[in-house]
């Protein structure tokens, strides 16, 4: 059974753990949680190609004692030739192919914003060469295929399979590699390099992106040099809320950072006295139900929402929205969802600084659309637009999708800084108020909360199931009324991918620093 780690200089959580032990060697030479994450990002790009890749986004939420968190979005917009009339003859913008890579991959300028905080607030010093290296190493020499990469082929591949370079990539001889296979990915190894040599804006207006452009024309992608050219990642300031006296920080719209914050403050008024039990689950699902239902009329591209996303989050609409709560039945469900593929890293270095982390091709292997000269995987994040011109989020040149991903952290009054979070889509916002609520408000040991039976209201991993699935491992006593209340439930393995893989890490005032790392994935805590 896993325990939580301690120690007291660094670490680094990731979902592989050749990506944790790529920061844990960052921060062992000296370098800083920011610089720890940027070779610890570009490792799990390598690693777990099926999950996120250098063509996806991410979004960062940075703290550093007696400093302002800070939020890095790093989310790319759709293409200037990508609306209405492009996709024409189309009822949804097609999920896979070059057609579904019509946004902008952010995830390189993310690493590039959070360095310039790492070089002029923190003092970072370590050359881009240094923090890509084992990312490019393992491209070019190759890495061990995960059960969860090799099942995600197998289970995807006929809607893969013919995207431009998918199967020259990513299938061997045509069929799907097997778990312990070796990858060698070696035009993504020479695109590692070159960024180091040359400076992590050559992706977006150097000779790199023109390389980049050639290719999604070529594949037949709506995006162009220009799309490239006018990207850049913003700094944001994140939505803030305060739960049971905790101070917690999330991601603001386009991400679904809203709900994560709503879900756990409406919760907690609903006088929940331990974990575990029908009141725990129950309160934790109705409460997802009221989030979700604000998020899927609300949230959007903030440049075209019609509401405060801040307004949500005051007392008067939590407390209207707890009191909305029936204690022993539940609401019917389900409402609109959404799947998704993504990777979430935590890391702590010895000043106490920390980074939440998070990025994502959204579904597995995103498009699937390999680019020829470069081996970057495009995502396909933009599927999430529609094509209906009256619906809220629908495709616009230029527009921002709406993104399931967010980085969690919370400063809680004791001193403590915790950073937390999962992959899964509508997951996410679950698992995460999970965590904090098994941790932070329940008194759970750190591993415990992460390895305890989890549950999902909605789908993800590319399931159609709407229903509130439930890991197999949770009191029968506890399933039983649940279905009584009305819950639609059903029942899956004891430690079920569908979960998401999810990580956190604790810094203590005393300098203590805790871990704990999904028994779900192929993650480790790597820490010194």
């Amino acid at each position: 059974m896993l325990q939580t780690v301690r120690s007291r200089r660094g670490m680094v959580v990731a979902p592989h753990h050749l990506a944790a032990r790529a920061g844990a060697r960052v921060l062992e030479e000296g370098g800083n949680a920011i610089e720890a994450m940027v070779a610890a990002a570009s490792t799990i790009a390598v690693a777990y190609p099926h999950m996120n890749a250098l063509g996806g986004d991410n979004f960062w939420l940075i703290h550093a004692p007696g400093r302002d968190v800070v939020g890095i979005d790093a989310c790319g917009a759709a293409a200037g030739k990508a609306d209405l009339a492009f996709y024409a003859g189309h009822d949804s913008i097609p999920e896979r192919g070059p057609l579904a890579a019509l946004t902008v991959a952010g995830a390189v300028s993310g690493w590039q914003e959070a360095l310039t905080v790492s070089r002029s607030d923190w003092g970072g010093t370590l050359p881009l060469t240094r923090l890509l290296e084992e990312a490019a190493f393992l491209a070019e020499d190759g890495i061990a295929v995960t059960r969860t990469q090799a099942a995600n082929t197998a289970g995807k591949l006929a809607e893969l399979k013919d995207a431009p370079g998918f199967a020259e990539t990513y299938l061997d001889a045509g069929a799907p590699p097997r778990e312990g296979d070796r990858l060698r990915q070696p035009r993504l190894a020479e695109t590692l390099r070159r960024l180091g040599r040359t400076g992590l804006d050559d992706f977006y207006c150097g000779g790199l992106a023109q390389a980049i452009a050639a290719d999604l024309s070529r594949a037949g992608s709506p995006l162009a040099l220009a799309d490239l050219e006018r990207h850049q990642a913003l700094r944001v300031a994140p939505l803030t809320a305060t739960v049971a006296g905790h101070r917690l920080y999330n991601m603001p719209p386009p991400t679904q950072g809203l709900a994560s914050l709503m879900l756990l403050g409406i919760y907690a008024r609903l006088g929940i006295a331990e974990a575990e039990g029908f009141d725990f689950v129950h309160g934790l699902v109705e409460a997802t139900k009221r989030a979700f239902r604000v998020r899927d009329r609300h949230v959007t591209d903030p440049a075209y929402m019609d509401a405060d996303p801040a307004s949500f989050l005051e007392d008067a609409a939590l407390d209207a929205m707890a009191a909305d709560i029936d204690p022993a039945r539940a609401l019917p469900w389900p409402e609109a969802s959404a799947k998704g593929d993504t990777v979430w890293l935590g890391a702590i270095d010895g000043e106490g600084r920390a980074v939440s982390f998070i990025q994502s091709i959204y579904w597995e292997f995103g498009s699937g659309t390999v680019l020829d000269e470069t081996g970057i995987t495009w995502q396909n994040r933009g599927v999430s637009f529609s094509l209906d011109p009256g619906h809220h989020n629908v495709l616009k040149p230029f527009r921002r999708p709406f993104h399931t991903i967010q980085p969690a952290l919370a400063q809680l009054p004791d001193g403590r800084v915790m950073v937390y979070g999962t992959m899964g889509g509508e997951g996410q916002p679950q698992t995460q108020a999970m965590l904090f609520a098994r941790h932070v408000l329940h008194g759970q040991d750190l591993q415990e909360a992460v390895s305890a039976p989890r549950w999902l209201l909605g789908r993800t991993w590319g399931a159609a199931a709407t229903s509130l699935r439930i890991e197999d491992r949770i009191d029968p006593a506890v399933i039983a009324a649940l279905r009584k209340a009305g819950h639609e439930i059903e029942m899956v393995g004891p430690f079920d991918e569908v979960m998401g893989h999810a990580g956190a890490l604790v810094w203590h005032p005393d300098g203590l620093m805790e871990g704990a790392a999904d028994p779900r994935s192929d993650g480790q805590v790597a820490a010194f």
